[in-house]
């Protein structure tokens, strides 16, 4: 085998959660597929004539009409076409993601009710009915395992949307953030999935019953089964050139 050679193999069913190239957040599982490492899992799209495209190389937006989405498990050797297979995901590992992808969601939460009265213009609310600074601001989202990394711009548009981040305290935030985070995952709130169908495309929600509402958010991710799994919650907010930063670490 060529040095580098690599080999995507498609299942009928699998377990692994892919990369989703289109909101790469959280990393592909780890694992094996018949015996072998996977070295990567990731989405792909099948034409009608057959062409396969991987990630960010998909032409077409999820879902079209007319192709197949496929999950692609990436190994260093290939295996029969038409062979029974046991697949295994690394299952710490996806607890440990799972566990920084609902930690995530929380800390989105508890930063959006801190932020609550720096808002000049109504805009849209999150589900406990705090303005949605999350989804307002955020440029980009990473899950590791047991922690997150968001990133929030600042800057002009945001102003235009009534968001005021003059004298922006980022430690008194912080503390705020946990205090709410403390309070949620001490007392528990079961957290679920609505996944309304087998295909890749389907539109999955995370839904979280917390003390004072049940809050649902669109995600495609793996997540605990109960805030109290988290142990502890805490974040660390920095700000530098108009872009607020939330590191989001869960202690078991």
């Amino acid at each position: 085998m060529p040095s580098g050679e690599r080999h995507g193999l498609v299942v009928t069913e699998t377990p692994f959660h892919p990369l989703d190239h289109t909101w790469p957040d959280q990393p592909a599982d780890r694992g094996a597929i018949g015996g072998l490492p996977v070295l990567d899992c990731v989405t792909g799209a099948r034409s009608a004539d057959g062409e396969i495209f991987l990630g960010t190389d998909i032409p077409v937006r999820r879902g079209a009409d007319g192709w197949d989405w496929l999950v692609v498990h990436v190994t260093g050797s290939p295996l029969p076409v038409g062979a029974e297979v046991e697949l295994e995901v690394d299952a710490p590992y996806r607890a440990a993601l799972s566990a920084g992808h609902t930690a995530c969601h929380l800390a989105a939460l508890a930063l959006n009710a801190a932020l609550a009265g720096r808002w000049r213009k109504q805009v849209t609310l999150d589900g406990l009915g705090h303005p949605d600074f999350d989804q307002s601001a955020i440029t980009s989202s990473r899950i590791t395992p047991n922690a997150s990394l968001d990133e929030y711009r600042l800057g002009k548009s945001l102003r235009k949307k009534g968001f005021a981040a003059e004298g922006l305290d980022v430690a008194e935030v912080a503390r705020e953030v946990d205090e709410r985070l403390k309070t949620w995952v001490t007392g528990g709130a079961p957290v679920r999935l609505d996944v309304p169908g087998p295909e890749l495309t389907a539109r999955r929600t995370w839904h979280c019953a917390l003390p004072d509402a049940e809050v649902s958010i669109p995600c495609g991710g793996t997540h605990v089964r109960d805030a109290a799994e988290l142990g502890q919650v805490t974040v660390e907010l920095t700000l530098a050139d108009q872009a607020l930063t939330m590191r989001t670490t869960v202690t078991r």
